[in-house]
């Protein structure tokens, strides 16, 4: 099932699915209008959204906007450096300040602030990078659904509800300024994210998807989910060792080679771009740049 946040009018944001025709509003018999709250449902909320969804009334796209399908209940938990390729071309840049080695023995993580969080459509504000170092990076993003501690391995695929699309935008020089990665993630309108929560029952083999990002339809990134080199399950299992994670919380699983600080000289966004980031089967994330 693909579902969505979504909104008509001027009216408040509320969940839905989407279907062949447009989309379903799937508030309307008794599940949550918040997509934590409807993960928190587990299967029996999927369940009772599936049964609503024949015989509903349909929604054409264009009388919908659409948000990002998930505002997770903590930060936007990240990773660096996990693709080969793009763990060199970063380090070739310059701009880790706080590098250690190329190719890490261990996930990288950091978060990017709920704050940031935009959705599919809406624009990445450039100018609020007061350094003007705009850079873009598309991933896959996991969402968790049932939460727990030290989760195993070999059992970590049973606590992922599904999958959207992440551009985790950087300000490249506010992240080397300040040697870690928060604030230079974390800069408002630099999280979009969308356009659906795909469970993951319509995507098992998610690991052999394609990732591809474009900047004004030039193809810049282009990689098997499958060449992380920190793979899902080592993530989730990672996290858990040390943190309680919870229904919702979102995972952005890394970015393959072709980020703009990666060419010479950098290519950053500049106002008027469009950035569009594709996951096969996840969907479509596009986002123009003010």
């Amino acid at each position: 099932m693909k579902l969505v946040t979504l909104s008509t009018g001027s009216g408040p944001s509320r969940i839905g699915a989407v279907v062949d025709d447009g989309v379903v509003d799937l508030t309307g018999i008794g599940l949550p209008a918040d997509m934590v709250d409807l993960i928190a449902l587990g299967e029996d909320g999927l369940s009772r959204a599936r049964r609503a969804i024949d015989g509903a009334t349909v929604i054409p796209q264009g009388e919908v906007r659409l948000h990002a399908p998930v505002r997770p209940p903590n930060n936007v938990m990240a990773v660096g450096r996990n693709y080969n390729d793009h763990a060199a071309e970063f380090s070739a840049s310059g701009f880790d300040a706080s590098e250690q080695q190329m190719i890490p023995q261990h996930p990288i993580i950091f978060t990017k602030a709920r704050t940031s969080i935009i959705g599919p459509g809406d624009a990445i504000v450039a100018a609020n990078d007061p350094l003007t170092s705009t850079d873009y990076e598309g991933e896959l993003a996991v969402v968790i659904g049932p939460g727990g501690r030290r989760i195993a391995r070999d059992r970590a695929y049973e606590h992922v509800y599904g999958y959207t699309v992440l551009n985790d935008v950087t300000a490249r020089d506010l992240q080397k300024r300040h040697v870690q990665f928060f604030i230079g993630k974390s800069v408002d309108t630099f999280c979009p994210m969308g356009p659906a929560l795909v469970t993951r029952d319509e995507v098992p083999d998610i690991e052999s998807r394609w990732l591809r990002t474009t900047v004004d339809g030039e193809l810049r990134q282009e990689s098997p989910i499958s060449a992380l080199i920190f793979d899902i399950p080592t993530l989730i299992a990672t996290l858990s060792d040390a943190i309680t994670l919870h229904p919702g919380d979102v995972i952005a699983t890394g970015t393959p080679k072709g980020v703009g600080i990666g060419f010479h000289p950098p290519r950053y966004l500049r106002r008027g771009n469009v950035v569009v980031v594709e996951i096969d089967g996840i969907g479509v994330l596009s986002n123009p740049v003010e």
